[in-house]
């Protein structure tokens, strides 16, 4: 038998370890002038279920958001689109239960009026609340949870991890697990020292999960101070490189997005890190780190999913080439049900690849499970079938396909195909 080295994947120059940040509490109320809540306000029938979640600035800061590209985008998106275009927000206000989606102008009437409610509450600009909602579509949102929910929210507020976990408890739908992360590092300040920032976020999304981004509601934060051009920018290429790389079904939300706070709490009088600044590439990791975490979140927590598949794509003639044979394999039901039995057959993944129009070499293209060669030139390589089952138990299954057509590379987050996915989806309105 011919001995073959595993596929080496590189990484990536941007990985948040290469500029010191490490993991830490706190969630979104990790940064620096940030409070979160999270409580039953009656959008759902369960009294025991949080289904509203309300984060805070201490004032109004720098904000960026990216939306679904959906075009049956909910009344949420539209009003939160229109508010944060100025680069500004002090609040985000979510619930679950009810996606305000497929409403028309009753949903947006209700967006709009808890947008007004929040910022009476908290003594700001409308244009500085965002709203988000999730849960079934083209059910009208009633606005009276909000009337007792959103004070008794702002009475609860607190810049603890507890309550970070609240909030993120309130937007679980068909979740399994809240979804937080949290990062601290240190930056370079104009004048040549270093401060501390952190970065912080929470997520909930498991199943309509394609992107562009996922069935998801994001909300993160960090204390830097960023400006608005530099938020922007480092959310939105975090976004790309990493919600927009999870896939669990294909499917592409009504309600999709993401918010970054960024309070500037943790700096120096004065201190602004814009685009060019030396301390944006640290910054703009860290955003990525948070990202990247949560979008791992996402997909191991596939709606019933067991597994949390990462496909990587190498050596593809460009960028498209590399996303679109990755995203192929990753959204095949053979190769997720294959995962699912614990079956090493790499034909599928070889036959997922070939499918998708993207032209390549079979005769050049190697494969490998887990770090173990199965497929090397278009062949296949003999392996112990017991050895394979084993690993298999692994939470987390590895896939690297190599086209050996061009230094391209990318890497997509899925799950694996179980009968819990038929179960989940079709009692979903049940």
């Amino acid at each position: 038998m011919t001995d073959f080295a595993p596929i080496a994947v590189p990484t990536p120059n941007d990985a948040p370890e290469a500029f010191g940040f490490v993991a830490c509490e706190g969630g979104v109320c990790a940064a620096e002038g940030v409070s979160a809540a999270g409580l039953h306000a009656g959008f759902r029938r369960d009294p025991n279920r949080r289904d509203m979640a309300l984060v805070v600035a201490d004032e109004t800061c720098v904000a960026a958001g990216t939306f679904t590209t959906n075009r049956f985008c909910a009344a949420p998106v539209i009003v939160s689109r229109e508010h944060v275009a100025d680069g500004h927000a002090r609040a985000v206000i979510l619930n679950s239960g009810n996606a305000n989606a497929a409403t028309g102008e009753p949903g947006l009437a209700v967006a709009r009026k808890t947008a007004d409610y929040v910022a009476d509450v908290l003594g700001c600009e409308p244009s500085d609340v965002l709203v988000a909602s999730t849960g079934v579509i083209g059910a009208e949102l009633d606005f009276a949870p909000f009337e007792d929910g959103v004070p008794a929210a702002h009475a609860a507020l607190a810049h603890s991890a507890e309550a970070a976990h609240d909030a993120a408890c309130a937007v679980m739908t068909t979740d399994t697990v809240p979804k937080e992360a949290s990062f601290e590092g240190r930056v370079a300040a104009a004048d040549g020292s270093e401060y501390p920032i952190h970065l912080g976020g929470f997520v909930k999304g498991s199943g309509m999960i394609q992107p562009n981004m996922a069935t998801m509601l994001c909300v993160m934060s960090t204390d830097a101070p960023l400006t608005e051009a530099a938020a922007h920018e480092a959310l939105l290429a975090a976004v790309k490189q990493t919600f927009n790389k999870v896939t669990v079904d294909s499917d592409t939300s009504t309600n999709d997005t993401t918010v970054l706070l960024a309070t500037g709490k943790a700096a120096p009088a004065g201190e602004r890190i814009d685009i060019d600044s030396p301390a944006f590439p640290a910054i703009a990791a860290g955003v990525k780190a948070v990202c990247g975490e949560l979008a791992r979140k996402i997909a191991a927590d596939g709606e019933g999913s067991t597994k949390l598949v990462t496909v990587n794509v190498l050596g593809a003639a460009n960028d498209v080439d590399a996303d679109t044979v990755a995203r192929s394999i990753a959204n095949s039901p053979l190769v997720k049900t294959a995962i699912f039995g614990h079956d090493a057959n790499w034909g599928r993944v070889a036959a997922a690849a070939g499918k998708c129009g993207v032209p390549f070499d079979q005769t050049k293209v190697d494969i490998d499970f887990m770090g173990v060669p199965v497929c090397r030139a278009g062949l296949t390589v003999p392996m112990d079938e017991e050895d394979m089952l084993r690993r298999f138990e692994a939470p987390e299954i590895d896939i690297v396909v190599d086209l050996h057509d061009g230094d391209a590379a990318c890497r997509i987050w899925t799950c694996d195909l179980t009968h819990d996915y038929v179960t989940i989806n079709g009692d979903y309105r049940t």
